[in-house]
């Protein structure tokens, strides 16, 4: 598969499970890569041959809650490979604790940080490079409580619920410059951290990362060209 061969592939969150997954996904279609991860070195172990290709990967560190930095690393991108061609911003944190009323404020204010101004500063920034060259795709990850909140995430609901609504306005604002702004919806993702901290579940119903990179490199091909403010719910069987 070569489809997105020579194509410029932005991936934040990328030495996280799903960045993992995502940047394996497109390292085979032949895509150029930027990745980006607050440990540099965690990159170089998951991708130790990628990384010495300074023709097809650019490893970065950036805090993508610092709007100065953000900028910085799009830059230093744009100025590598030309352009960018595909975003998919993968960087976001979970938290399930006490109902709301027992919430401590500062665990909002981590859950939006986290989630929504990455998101926020990641996709603004992209769309500044994407309009002027007339293309682009954008792939945000919500989740399946931004549609329906639960009980004992509140904090992690209303932040996730942020990031489809940033999805869709961004949607709406750009499509008819050629740029293509869609969220996915992940179930509970099999990783080692969940099966940690949910020992008796049933792990066979749970969605693989490798799944939703699938999903991902359908969102960023042209055959999603038509899908505009879309939140695709991946939620394998559970």
């Amino acid at each position: 598969m070569t489809k997105f061969k020579d194509k410029v592939v932005m991936v934040t969150g990328a030495s996280g499970n799903l960045g993992s997954a995502v940047t394996r996904a497109f390292e085979a279609t032949g895509a150029k890569l930027a990745l980006i991860d607050r440990h540099p070195e965690l990159l170089e172990k998951a991708f130790p041959s990628l990384v010495r290709q300074p023709e097809r990967c650019l490893a970065e560190d950036a805090d993508l809650t610092n709007g100065a930095a953000v900028t910085a690393v799009v830059e230093r991108i744009v100025g590598k490979y030309g352009r960018i061609d595909v975003l998919v911003h993968t960087v976001g944190g979970f938290f399930s604790g006490p109902p709301l009323h027992e919430t401590p404020l500062e665990k909002l204010d981590f859950m939006l940080t986290l989630n929504v101004r990455t998101a926020f500063l990641t996709n603004q920034e992209k769309i500044k490079k994407m309009v002027p060259q007339g293309s682009g795709k954008i792939i945000n990850i919500a989740a399946r409580p931004s549609l329906q909140g639960n009980k004992n995430m509140s904090a992690y609901s209303a932040a996730k619920a942020a990031v489809l609504r940033l999805t869709e306005s961004a949607a709406a604002e750009v499509k008819t410059h050629g740029i293509n702004v869609n969220a996915i919806l992940p179930g509970t993702i099999d990783t080692p951290q969940n099966r940690e901290a949910m020992p008796k579940a049933n792990t066979d119903n749970w969605v693989q990362p490798e799944s939703l990179a699938d999903v991902i490199l359908f969102l960023a091909s042209d055959a999603a060209r038509d899908i505009h403010g879309a939140a695709i719910p991946v939620y394998g069987r559970s």
